[in-house]
């Protein structure tokens, strides 16, 4: 199976270098509405309800101290090497096609609107740290209803 690094990867040769925030952001819209339209995750990765959005640990610990990501000088990601099924490619191209060119903040900000993160984010303060859990399930429940 593929994991978090792998999409990253995937978005970064799409879109070249971008900020941290908008490369958290556009993963987790992979994630999200892989759930919806495929009914599969794209990897198993927990994502947390941090206070400026969606962020997955693992891929947060690699580039940590970094603001941009993807150039020449930055953190190589650790891929798996395992190829993506044509539906995966199919749904992170037309979420790139649809969020690429937003802002990282744009994006961070949506994700604030969106009942996934302020599920996991009931009874946490804003601006407040958290490791909360937003669940696959409500991912995958609300992007379907959109």
């Amino acid at each position: 199976m593929i994991n978090v690094f792998d999409v990253a990867a995937y978005i970064l040769s799409k879109i070249g270098e971008t900020t941290t925030m908008k490369l958290q952001k556009l993963v987790y819209y992979c994630q999200a509405w892989s759930l919806a339209w495929d009914d599969v995750p794209l990897f198993e990765e927990e994502c947390q309800a941090w206070a400026a959005g969606p962020v997955f640990p693992t891929l947060y610990n690699k580039h940590r101290g970094q603001f941009k990501i993807g150039g020449p000088n930055s953190t190589t990601l650790p891929v798996s090497g395992t190829s993506f099924q044509t539906s995966q490619l199919a749904t992170m191209d037309t979420v790139l096609e649809y969020y690429g060119d937003k802002e990282p903040h744009w994006l961070s900000e949506l994700t604030h609107k969106e009942a996934p993160w302020r599920k996991a984010r009931e009874g946490v303060a804003l601006g407040e740290q958290s490791q909360n859990i937003i669940s696959k399930e409500s991912m995958r429940d609300y992007y379907i209803s959109l």
